[in-house]
């Protein structure tokens, strides 16, 4: 039973309210009008501390397609935070208001304190670098809808892997499924943090590689997802030259890829991804995108009690 729950990260999910909220996801997707008035009169606040486009109208869009409200902010400046209000104190109030909150904060941690003053669903909209859980399940409703399924896959991460929240996250809930392998593509900088290693690769056994170039290992792969490598990251402009280009997709490299594989990104892209790559039909980000939406509809009429 989902209602009443919070969303801190993608752990606190079974495998199998996973499969759920993914299967409801796919529904609403083929047929939005059957769901159109699931939510109504419910209200849905958006409490975003730092700045956000795709995330913020996503939940806003989600609610408003189920037949709900929203309201929130999307700027802490202009809210009581500046006066010195605590967290706790917001969610108290903002709680008595709505039926779920979701929120971003720059502070890892934050969303775990916030649903210990909530009596209504918190989900995580992000918090600092620790974790994203939608983006999770947008990507794995997308992995899902367009390759049947997530298990048995070769999945490529390629980029900032030490500080993408996504990249931990998805990394973490794939690797509750079978037969999935990774490889990690990223500059010596950037790598996978031991933690990710040691506490879930390891134990589990779980198949991975690592490598520094990425045409080097792209035909092998099933997903690649892509993030950006940014050079304020290095501490050597000379590495940073010497690697940058290895890390842009563009049609030369995606001519080695698979027919099949599907490419990535929880955006915003930078150069990171060429825009001649936008056309081939394994360009899936922007459809990842719209997938992200169904993702946060079903997970909002699970945690309200509406479905």
């Amino acid at each position: 039973m989902l209602k009443g729950r919070h969303l801190i990260e993608p752990g606190d999910l079974s495998v199998s309210e996973i499969d759920e909220i993914c299967s409801l996801a796919e529904q609403m997707n083929v047929d939005p009008i059957s769901f159109q008035d699931v939510c109504r009169g419910k209200i849905l606040a958006t409490l975003f501390f730092e700045p956000s486009t795709r995330t913020r109208l996503s939940f806003e869009a989600a609610m408003l397609h189920l037949g709900g409200t929203v309201e929130g902010f999307a700027d802490a400046s202009y809210t009581s935070s500046t006066k010195g209000e605590t967290l706790a104190d917001t969610i108290r109030v903002v709680s008595s208001y709505v039926d779920v909150i979701a929120m971003r904060n720059p502070k890892e941690g934050a969303a775990l304190l916030a649903s210990k003053y909530s009596d209504i669903p918190i989900i995580n909209a992000g918090d600092g670098g620790h974790s994203h859980p939608t983006q999770t399940l947008t990507d794995l409703v997308t992995i899902r809808r367009l390759l049947g399924g997530y298990e048995g896959l070769t999945v490529g991460f390629c980029g900032d892997l030490k500080f993408g929240r996504t990249v931990h996250s998805l990394t973490q809930a794939l690797s509750r499924y079978k037969g999935n392998k990774f490889v990690f593509i990223s500059p010596k900088e950037l790598c996978m943090p031991d933690y990710m290693i040691k506490n879930v690769l390891e134990p589990n056994n779980i198949q991975y590689t690592t490598a520094e170039r990425l045409e080097d290992v792209i035909g092998d792969l099933d997903v690649l997802y892509m993030t950006r490598v940014q050079k304020e990251r290095f501490f050597n402009e000379q590495d940073y030259i010497r690697l940058k280009d290895s890390y842009i997709l563009d049609r030369d490299k995606m001519k080695l890829a698979k027919q099949r594989m599907i490419v990535l990104h929880p955006l915003p892209r930078v150069n990171e991804i060429a825009p001649e790559v936008d056309d081939d039909p394994r360009a899936a980000y922007f459809k990842q995108v719209k997938f992200g939406m169904y993702a946060r509809m079903a997970l909002i009429a699970k945690l309200t009690g509406a479905l």
